[in-house]
């Protein structure tokens, strides 16, 4: 089977020859001529073309022609909305001019003359003929006309085009994205707007069907749903664009009033019948690697008709909502891969007996979804249970991954070596400096177990975490800041002190990530007393409803970070520890 290197390399030998072809035709006319694509990219330039721009064969081909030749009589680059040749090649019609300008290679203006015509390059696809030939500039005398139709005036476009930049590039969602897309077009632009997205799996859905209503937008969910396939060679206007072949300007008697080719077609057809369009300006909305659908803006209380002279800065719009449209996708993809990742990192709880314990996990709101935030508990081969929470700085797939090793590192520590919990995180600590790429991380490493006379003793060592809190069935909270120690990469060989105290009948032990209780603007301190107020509040509740209620009340909305929270509860009635079941 050809690979893909193979396949590239048969598609460019047969661009160079039909490029050869096209070029022996063209040097049998007697003046300038080149042909453009679709996309108005230069195929073949005859040799006369060549010598009179002083260009060579390799700086024309695959060149959109309009970037690289067309431009004004002082030499700036012509605005596509005042290109007579773009507005022909758009509608696809033979036109001519008497005078323009083509910039040669040499950097100097050349005059021209131009026809423009449309040209079968036979089984390739259509194309379009250019002919040109030199003359002398004629004297400016007045103002020179404006392109039909109702363009914007150019400071208004550059306004738009700037918003929409803005505006499109700043988030990272895709509906979020879509609903600033049709605020920015509807009404400023049109009186409809469609918009149809190509899924990873190559269907079409038409996501957006947006009406203005005087000032409001009403989407009409009738319209929107999925919709048939595309064509492979049809010339209708949705399906050019949904191809990246070409914009178009469209109504329901020039092309969808004829025999539907396509279920496309149909659904095409019915969208004109039920919004009473009788314009529409159809643009391809491609991101720098693929077509990601269509954009349709459509005009019918309005009852100026979109031209050709409207389609440049439609195609501006739909350029800049397709790299907007891929980077939310590219995000979103993450994000799966994120989330997917974080289930399968974070464990499910043991059964103690004697014990509630339940846990929470919320991602940051606006980065990746996953970060360096976790929690543990397993039993330990002494009969204990290892309780840890912690944090590796960073909110990304290499903190979620730093954070894995960290947690199965301190397993395996803590099950092999029977030792207080101070010199398990320093032998942790001491690895993790040379066996890891983690630079710095916080945590709490605890064990908890039925002590003598009923109640549950905890041991822990804090490794510069935010420290636990402690809830009496009464409400009476405070925290637990002995035990507290530098955080791990700090500073190797300092000692770690250990703590232990025993938790009272009923009582609530909280551990949780910083995201719990900071915020921008606010000091540590406060939410400390936020997070041990509405704690008290809450300890009459079950642990799993006291557990949601806190993260609900405390955790700031301005809040950037990840949140890891465990929570026990121990009997409210003290049992011996024979009774108790654990050895």
């Amino acid at each position: 089977m050809a690979g893909p290197e193979h396949t590239e390399t048969a598609a460019r030998r047969s661009v160079a020859v039909l490029g050869t072809s096209l070029t022996r035709r063209l040097d049998a006319i007697g003046t300038g001529a080149y042909v453009v694509d679709e996309e108005g990219r230069i195929l073949a330039a005859n040799t006369r073309a060549r010598d009179v721009l002083a260009r060579s064969t390799e700086d024309l081909l695959g060149h959109d022609a309009h970037d690289l030749l067309h431009r004004d009589a002082h030499g700036r680059p012509l605005p596509r909305t005042r290109c007579g040749m773009r507005q022909a090649f758009h509608a696809g019609r033979t036109a001519q001019a008497d005078e323009d300008y083509f910039a040669r290679g040499d950097g100097s203006l050349l005059p021209i003359s131009w026809l423009i015509t449309p040209y079968d390059i036979g089984d390739d696809g259509a194309g379009t003929l250019v002919l040109f030939h030199t003359v002398e500039p004629a004297p400016q005398t007045g103002p020179q006309p404006e392109p039909t139709g109702r363009p914007l005036p150019e400071l208004e476009r550059l306004s738009l085009l700037a918003d929409a930049t803005t505006r499109l590039t700043s988030t990272l969602d895709v509906d979020e994205a879509l609903e600033r897309l049709v605020s920015l077009v509807v009404p400023r632009l049109a009186d409809w707007v469609i918009v149809d997205l190509i899924t990873e799996h190559d269907e079409v859905w038409r996501s957006e069907v947006v009406h203005a209503d005087g000032g409001t937008l009403v989407r009409r969910d009738d319209l929107q749903g999925p919709m048939p396939p595309v064509p492979e060679a049809s010339p209708m206007p949705l399906s050019r664009a949904l191809r990246g072949v070409a914009s178009t300007v469209a109504g329901p008697d020039t092309y969808y009033q004829r025999e539907p080719d396509s279920g496309i077609a149909v659904e095409q057809r019915r969208l004109f019948d039920s919004t009473g369009m009788h314009s529409a300006a159809i643009a391809p909305i491609r991101s720098t690697r693929a077509v990601l659908g269509a954009l349709t803006l459509g005009r019918a209380e309005d009852p100026v008709p979109f031209t050709p002279a409207d389609l440049p800065l439609v195609e501006d719009i739909a350029r800049r909502a397709g790299l907007a449209l891929d980077n939310a996708r590219l995000f979103q993809r993450q994000r799966k891969v994120a989330e997917t990742m974080q289930n399968h990192l974070l464990p499910q709880m043991p059964g103690v007996p004697g014990l509630q314990m339940t846990v929470r996990y919320l991602p940051a709101p606006d980065a990746s979804q996953v970060g360096g935030d976790w929690y543990d508990a397993f039993p330990m081969s002494d009969g204990s249970t290892a309780l840890a929470v912690g944090d590796v700085v960073g909110h990304d797939l290499e903190a979620a991954a730093g954070m894995a090793q960290v947690r199965n590192m301190l397993r395996a520590y803590a099950w092999s070596q029977h030792e207080p919990p101070s010199r398990i995180v320093t032998r942790l600590d001491e690895a993790l400096q040379h066996i890891t790429d983690v630079d710095m991380a916080t945590m709490i490493f605890a064990r908890i177990e039925a002590a003598d006379d009923g109640r549950w003793q905890l041991s822990w060592t804090n490794a510069g975490h935010p420290p636990p809190l402690l809830i009496s069935r009464d409400g009476l909270a405070r925290y637990l800041t002995d035990g507290h120690g530098i955080l791990l990469g700090a500073s190797a060989g300092t000692p770690r002190p250990d703590a232990t105290t025993l938790l009272p009948p009923g009582s609530t032990l909280v551990l949780y990530t910083d995201g719990l209780i900071e915020a921008p603007g606010h000091s540590l301190d406060e939410g400390l007393n936020r997070l041990r107020r509405h704690a008290a509040a809450l300890a009459h509740r079950p642990l799993s409803s006291f557990t949601d209620h806190l993260l609900r009340r405390v955790r700031p909305a301005e809040n950037e970070d990840d949140v890891a929270l465990l929570a026990l509860r121990t009997p409210a009635q003290a049992v011996a520890r024979g009774s108790a079941g654990l050895r």
